[in-house]
């Protein structure tokens, strides 16, 4: 398959180094100059993936991204800058329909790209995927035996992990503005996404759940009524003094490639919870981060949910939960909150 990219950006720099780093991989390119430019290009080139800046002058990011959603409807990567303004205003555009963002390296423009170059690859080629009509559907595994006489026996979850990538905040915030305000069962996330990220992530879930919101910015207590969220840039550990559980931020691991690690969160948390008491989720995105904890913390008596391919924008991490045969219940993601809500009451 020949992915064709259409590059949004006003910095003529930007333009030059997306084409040269998108040719060499093989991509058809094209480019507009702003928001106005890009409606007319996106309708006569059809293309695979946009890239789409959000600082333009004509027609700004945000009113394009609205418009391409309605005129011509393919995956976006939205190219922010790494400031708590570039945050929010990223998140927005999550919510409004783009698939993911990429940071620009040292402020709006950059000679120096590097630090993208693979990252932004990698999700192009992951998204551009997810429009190819007619691609093969996993069926769902049949709902293992041993969980459904467990959850018969009463046995109560402890705690919820949660681990997500790509796609992920539109999903979250549709998860936590559904869940009951009286779940009595402590959630934690893990979402892929930079510090500065996971800050504004958490205030904006914040309000909208019926559940208090936090990033784990430092060590605290894991309490029922709350859900945390994992700090960008780094992973989260469990530790257990006495009866009480508490979360904090840890450097990020090289033996782990995305942070914060959905492997690296459920594994600590078999150290501070038993299986049977152990909630896993596996929602949208790249890669196969969280499969290898979740199927050991599964085959060992923990109930798995993983999204379904319908519904994942990235259909990566819950592919590989599914195909290890480790998922309690494929459900698509509107449906995970109120499956959450009725295990959990």
């Amino acid at each position: 398959m020949t992915v064709k990219v259409l590059i949004v950006d006003d910095s003529a720099l930007m333009r030059k180094l997306f084409t040269q780093l998108f040719e060499k991989e093989g991509f058809i390119v094209q480019v507009a100059r702003n928001g106005e430019e890009a409606l007319t290009k996106a309708v006569e080139f059809e293309p695979d993936c946009i890239t789409l800046d959000i600082n333009m002058p004509v027609m700004d990011g945000m009113t394009c991204l609205a418009m391409l959603k309605k005129l011509y409807p393919c995956p976006i990567i939205m190219v922010s800058s790494l400031t708590q303004k570039g945050a929010t205003i990223t998140l927005e555009a999550l919510a409004l329909g783009a698939s993911d963002f990429v940071l620009k390296t040292g402020g709006t423009v950059s000679r120096d790209i590097s630090d993208l170059e693979a990252p932004l690859i990698n999700k192009i080629h992951a998204l551009a995927k997810t429009g190819k009509p007619q691609r093969p559907t996993i069926k769902p595994p049949p709902v293992v035996t041993q969980k459904v006489v467990r959850h018969k026996t009463s046995v109560p979850f402890e705690v919820v992990l949660i681990g997500v990538s790509t796609g992920g905040p539109k999903k979250l915030e549709h998860l936590v503005a559904n869940l009951s305000p009286a779940f009595p069962v402590p959630i934690v996330i893990s979402q892929h996404m930079p510090a500065s990220f996971t800050s504004a992530l958490a205030k904006r879930l914040d309000g909208i759940s019926p559940l208090n919101v936090v990033e784990v910015n430092a060590k605290m207590p894991i309490k029922a009524g709350n859900v945390y969220l994992a700090k960008g840039d780094a992973d989260l550990a469990f530790s257990k003094v006495g009866g009480e559980v508490s979360a904090r931020p840890v450097p990020s691991s090289p033996s782990f490639l995305w942070h914060p690690s959905v492997d690296r969160m459920v594994d600590s948390a078999l150290n501070c919870y038993k299986p049977l008491s152990m909630l896993c989720v596996q929602l949208t995105g790249m890669g196969c981060d969280g499969v290898a904890a979740m199927s050991k913390a599964f085959k060992e008596g923990a109930t798995t949910i993983a999204e379904s391919e319908a519904t994942s924008v990235v259909f990566g991490m819950p592919k590989e939960l599914i195909e290890a045969g480790c998922a309690s219940f494929v459900l698509d993601s509107p449906k995970v909150a109120s499956k959450l809500n009725a295990l959990c009451r």
